[in-house]
């Protein structure tokens, strides 16, 4: 492969970004989902390897301190996740490129550490109120919850600016368009352009 390029999308909760991570996957077979690493235990219907690897907090520790991650964080007090070297290596020797599906600042701190060929993406939802809206249809969330997602989503709007592209997911179509020309672009030329 002439260039490893890494793709990069991050989202506030409920900005629909899992949906438009398949989309794209589906339309852009060059690209291959980035498995994260973490220490909390796999949910009933998830697989090491597949879902997640799945690591007990001590080894995840050994491993941050043998460098073996691209970036990591304590997410919550004993909850680490990270991205592994070696999954953006498996899939460059795929001759694919990663596509990582990670929060704000994991986003960014992968970005540093490949800036020339990686690109940032932030999926946002066109309003925090429709933000709002969406996660009260899931159904998922107690009041508590959904405002504790609606104000981190409100403190990680802050850093949109910071990521190359910003697309807004106003209707899941065009939002899929636009997403799908910005990666065929830049696996194409290295560069992030204007596609809208």
């Amino acid at each position: 492969m002439d260039q490893k390029k890494i793709v990069i999308i991050t989202a506030p909760s409920g900005s629909g970004k899992t949906t438009l991570v398949k989309r794209l996957l589906t339309a852009c077979p060059q690209l291959a989902f980035s498995v994260s690493a973490c220490t909390r235990q796999p949910r009933a219907n998830e697989q090491h390897g597949k879902d997640y690897y799945f690591f007990a907090e001590d080894a995840f520790r050994k491993m941050i301190d043998e460098g073996a991650f691209v970036e990591w964080e304590m997410v919550y007090t004993g909850k680490y996740y990270g991205t592994l070297r070696s999954e953006l290596e498996r899939i460059w020797e795929k001759e694919q490129h990663p596509l990582v599906d990670i929060d704000v600042r994991g986003a960014l701190a992968i970005h540093e550490a490949f800036p020339e060929n990686s690109m940032s993406i932030f999926i946002e939802a066109p309003s925090l109120e429709e933000l709002r809206r969406r996660l009260r249809l899931r159904g998922t969330e107690t009041p508590q919850s959904l405002e504790e997602r609606v104000t981190k989503a409100e403190h990680e709007l802050v850093f949109a600016d910071q990521f190359d592209k910003i697309i807004v997911n106003d209707n899941l179509e065009e939002a899929t368009r636009e997403l799908v020309n910005t990666v065929n672009q830049f696996l194409a030329t290295g560069k992030v352009a204007d596609t809208r």
